[in-house]
């Protein structure tokens, strides 16, 4: 996501440093004229605006902690990084005592419209601070949301869409599943919904995948699965009912164990076909 993200602000005519921590991935970057820093603080040291994409609240504080005291007077941080709002809340705490202006920019998208420049951005924090990222935010997004004042707002709505889109693919598995059990051509399951007031887009996208076996990753099972356990976590904290996410959590993590861990979110049509989940076990 990150690499896509930085090609396309280059191409928007940004001035894009980027930073690694597997220097490998950051290389072929420099093709497209992005700068690949050696270090978090030397990433940020030129920069108006710092988007932090990496895996979990973890991995932000890390690099938040190498490269804080290196921001610029009047730069800012836009994390975009899905941690959850006790995570979001964390990092924006370290901020603090760093002394770094600090925004939310989730963003709803995987690496095809990160590269077209056709993500969805949640934003969140002071609106004057968000004002100044905008001109990077909407280089990168067709279209941006502002979820709220307070930073956290974003991540709390980031988790509820992502609730959403582990609905349908498991969903889209599931029907294909059932409708492949009864000797039927699973395509047919995807011709019924079309055109209907239950299709969706994304149920096709992924269900070609499923039945191609076409799992290069775009966003795969283990990050779905550790935005689940985030989802849970809320939950539970908030009082909401955790029965699907559970069931989300089991198939991704049948599907994880199966190897796909690695491999785009569409693997999980694995749990439904090579597990009897349906039957308890």
């Amino acid at each position: 996501m990150g690499s896509a993200v930085a090609g396309t602000l280059v191409r928007a005519g940004h001035h894009v440093t980027v930073w690694n921590r597997t220097p490998a991935k950051a290389a072929p970057l420099a093709d497209d004229g992005v700068t690949v820093a050696a270090t978090p603080a030397e990433a940020v040291a030129a920069a108006e605006v710092v988007l932090s994409i990496v895996f979990d609240a973890d991995a932000v504080l890390d690099v938040l902690d190498d490269a804080g005291s290196a921001l610029p007077d009047g730069a800012l941080w836009a994390q975009a990084t899905t941690i959850g709002v006790d995570g979001t809340q964390e990092v924006a705490a370290r901020a603090a005592e760093l002394g770094v202006p600090l925004v939310e920019a989730q963003m709803l998208g995987t690496r095809g419209p990160a590269a077209r420049g056709e993500l969805t951005i949640l934003t969140a924090g002071d609106p004057a601070l968000v004002g100044r990222a905008r001109p990077v935010l909407e280089a990168m997004s067709a279209k941006t949301l502002h979820a709220g004042d307070a930073v956290g707002s974003a991540s709390a709505l980031k988790l509820a869409c992502n609730a959403w889109l582990a609905t349908i693919t498991a969903g889209a598995a599931q029907s294909l599943a059932l409708a492949t059990a009864q000797g039927l051509d699973p395509q047919l399951f995807l011709d019924a919904i079309s055109g209907t007031a239950t299709d969706c887009q994304y149920a096709h996208l992924k269900a070609d995948h499923m039945l191609s076996e076409d799992l290069a990753p775009t966003f795969t099972v283990d990050a779905l699965r550790k935005d689940v356990g985030l989802m849970i976590h809320t939950a539970r904290a908030t009082g909401t009912t955790v029965t699907l996410l559970d069931a989300l959590d089991r198939v991704l993590g049948v599907a994880s164990i199966d190897g796909h861990g690695k491999e785009d979110v569409a693997a999980v049509y694995d749990a439904f076909t090579t597990v009897p989940l349906g039957n308890g076990d």
